[in-house]
């Protein structure tokens, strides 16, 4: 007798990475590079898929959107930079707009947020939260910390680490 394989409903985890100037200072991009690494490979063990935008300069750019996690996501990951402004806030709100789409199209698909910013936005604006269970990574670091990650996970209704806290 032949049993069909049960299979859980498949995970999307989108992953939103400040990659602002401000990131830079005292190793937080780097050290978030390192979680990152840790992530997507937690990912494809897991057979999640990925979504991932990355907020600089002066626009978000998605680099997949909902693919099967690969090792092609280690070289951009090495090539990952910082620079230019925080457009997060932008980030957020498009990330919004396709996890809405997503839903109806995936309706049985388990989402998760995760943002790794060190909260630096010039950009006070309220957010609107994301239909999905988040966490914040907050990568600040340095002698003086605004300490403004943990308002922005507050706004998102998502959980809030240091990254500090996972290493």
């Amino acid at each position: 007798m032949f049993y069909l394989r049960t299979r859980s409903a498949n995970e999307l985890w989108l992953v939103i990475v400040d990659a602002s100037a401000s990131t830079r200072r005292h190793q937080a991009l780097s050290d978030a590079k390192g979680l990152l690494a840790q992530l997507f490979d937690d990912a494809y063990r897991q057979r999640a898929r990925l979504a991932l935008m990355t907020a600089s300069g002066a626009a978000p750019t998605w680099q997949v959107q909902g693919l099967k996690a690969s090792g092609g996501l280690r070289h951009w990951l090495d090539g990952l930079g910082a620079g230019g402004g925080t457009p997060l806030l932008a980030a957020l709100a498009e990330a919004g707009r396709w996890l809405s789409v997503r839903q109806k199209r995936f309706p049985a698909e388990q989402q998760r947020l995760l943002v790794v910013t060190d909260g630096r936005l010039k950009d006070g604006a309220a957010l609107v939260p994301l239909d999905c269970p988040g966490l914040l990574i907050d990568i600040e670091r340095g002698p003086i910390r605004l300490g403004r990650s943990k308002t922005l996970a507050a706004q998102l209704q998502s959980e809030y680490r240091h990254i500090d806290e996972l290493q």
